[in-house]
Parts: C-alpha cells; structure tokens; sequence
C-alpha cells in the first residue's frame, strides 16, 4: 500500500493531541518530516521522522505530498501559500485562516497548482453530533424548530496563550465559535441572517471570551453560545423539534481521550452510558439513547480518499461560509444589527 508522504508544522497541543495519534493509527499516512524546534519531544512521537528547523527547508523535500498546518491561525496564510506554492495538498487546522480574502487567494492558487486544501473540523466527528445529524435526517422526532449548542467553560482567569491575546485569528469565536458554526452549517445550509453578541468580560481580556449568535433559517433558530464563567453542566445539545426533544449533555470523549495518550481504536469514540442524551417523544417519559461513536480517525480516513479524488471532508468553500458567518457576528455585534445572508454574499 502506498502511503501519504505527510509533513507536520507545529508540535504544540494540537499537533500532539489531535493529529499525531490518528496519523499514527493509520497505514494510509507516513510522517516524513517534522517542523519543530522541540526534537526530543517529535522523537519521542515519530522516532523515524526528520526533525526541520523551518518550512521552506521542509519543502524542499519532493517525496513530501501532504503539509498539517497546526501552528497558531495567523500564520497559516504563508504557510499555506508556499505548501501549495510547491505543489503540496494542505491540512489547515480551523477556521483556516484569518480573513475571506485570505481563503479566496488559497482557494485561487490549489486551483491554478492542482492540489487539495483540506480543513481540520473534527467536531463534525463527535457523536453528539453525529447523533443529532442522524435525528434530523431521520426526522424521528419530527420538524425541528430549534437547536441550540454551547461550549461551556469555567475559566475566569486570562492565561497566558497565543489563543487569548490581542491579534488576528486569537479569541473564543475564531477557536470554539468556528466549530459550532461549521456544525450547524453542516446540518442546515447557510442561515437568511445572523444576530451576534461577542463578548470580553474576564478582568484583563485582550480579546473576545464568549459569545451568543441566533442563525435565522425562516421561523426556526439555532442558537450558539460559549461563555467561560459557566460552572456546573450545560446542555452541549438541544434539539427540538414538532414530536419531541433530544438533550445532550457532557462533551464528546474522544479529545480527553486523546490528551491522556489512550491507545486510538474504534473504542475512544464509544461514550459512557452515563452520558448518553435524553430523547423524549410527545407526552411520553424520557428515555436514554445511545450516542454514536465518535470517529476522529474518520476524518483521516476521509481525508486519504480526498485527495485521491479531490473532494477532501471540509474544503475552502466550507471554511469561507464559515468566516463569512464570524465576520457577519463581529458586525452585529458592533451595530446591535441584524446581518442579512445578502449582506455577507456581497
């Protein structure tokens, strides 16, 4: 079998906790290369692979086929443009990049190099997900009206990251905002428009630390909320629909998982029954169903077949709807405004 000459850029959490342990698993993909400055710790991960200072010396490599870009967002565009630039397929970690403009010119120069750009929305591969996806296609609690999602967390102290200073592609809405559009985009196409409150309330906050967004889509509504002085469980799903209502609480197993070096099988997707959501159809009792397993390995797996055939798990077009609608947030925001979808389509 031949497999995926792959380089990776980064070896911080990402790199370590979501892309090394599912390549690894997998025949279809081969590390080559590692742009990092931490060779001890890539050795320690991929004992075979080359350890690069820098990305243009990693490029040079011709046997390379696939650049991972897990390095903060504001430094994906150049990345991006001089992997395809030498004729690389890309994976971006989310939302991508900084700006539409930046995704259009990527977009523009795959096309005219004839390479894939993928972009790495695992959450699309929750089983909390998943689970609500098949409710909706399968219509077993009716039509629905409303959903609502949330990444909850209790941290009301700045600390001290890249994620949470003042700079392009830093803040909540750009890490977890990204995630909870891409899903409901996935789920129900382009909203008519966007009402958005972004927030900083945390004592020292360079940048954005929550945020409440409604999707319009006719008299239905998807609400999107993260807000980091939650304690206690949330909701991470409700789905309510004309027969009935799906409740979901607790996070998708597979990232802690993952983080605590759990070996990758068909098994770190499967969720504790104690987690499993509560459906209640009409008048009846609720009743506990199974989650889906989540399969972050299914991206992967997506991904190798991608880029045989050229339609890769998420593209551009995805990440720009995606901006689109962050951007689109950011303004209502701003002006107290409801944003029209013809707003962002300009």
């Amino acid at each position: 079998m031949t497999t995926i000459q792959t380089t990776l850029v980064g070896f911080g959490f990402s790199a370590v906790t979501f892309h090394a342990p599912l390549i690894q698993a997998l025949p279809e993909y081969t590390v080559r290369q590692v742009v990092s400055s931490q060779a001890d710790k890539v050795a320690a991960v991929f004992p075979e692979a080359a350890v690069i200072g820098t990305l243009e010396e990693a490029l040079q490599d011709e046997q390379t086929e696939l650049v991972i870009i897990t390095t903060p967002t504001a430094l994906h565009f150049e990345m991006a443009k001089q992997a395809i630039e030498a004729k690389k397929h890309v994976l971006l970690e989310k939302p991508a990049v900084v700006t539409m403009e930046e995704a259009i010119e990527l977009q523009r120069l795959a096309t005219q190099h004839g390479v894939s750009v993928a972009v790495y929305q695992n959450r699309r591969y929750d089983g909390d997900f998943l689970t609500v996806e098949q409710l909706v296609e399968m219509n077993e609690i009716g039509d629905w009206q409303l959903v609502e999602s949330r990444f909850d967390r209790y941290r009301p102290v700045v600390r001290d990251r890249w994620r949470e200073k003042a700079g392009p592609g830093s803040g909540i809405l750009f890490d977890l905002g990204s995630h909870l559009i891409d899903q409901a985009l996935a789920l129900f196409g382009e909203p008519d428009a966007v009402v958005g409150d972004v927030l900083s309330q945390r004592d020292g906050a360079e940048t954005d630390d929550g945020f409440h967004i409604t999707l319009f889509y006719g008299k239905r509504r998807v609400i999107l909320r993260s807000n980091s002085f939650i304690q206690g469980a949330t909701p991470r799903f409700e789905l309510h629909a004309t027969r009935g209502s799906y409740l979901k609480y607790g996070m998708d197993p597979q990232e802690a998982r993952l983080a605590s070096g759990q070996t990758v099988d068909a098994a770190i997707g499967q969720e504790e029954t104690v987690n499993y959501g509560y459906l209640q159809i009409a008048d009846h009792p609720a009743e506990r169903l199974a989650t889906l397993p989540g399969n972050y390995l299914g991206f992967y797996k997506a991904l190798a077949e991608g880029l045989k055939t050229g339609d890769v798990p998420v593209d551009l077009t995805d990440a720009l709807k995606t901006m689109q609608i962050i951007e689109a947030v950011r303004l209502s925001s701003e002006t107290g405004r409801k944003i029209f979808r013809k707003e962002w389509e300009q």
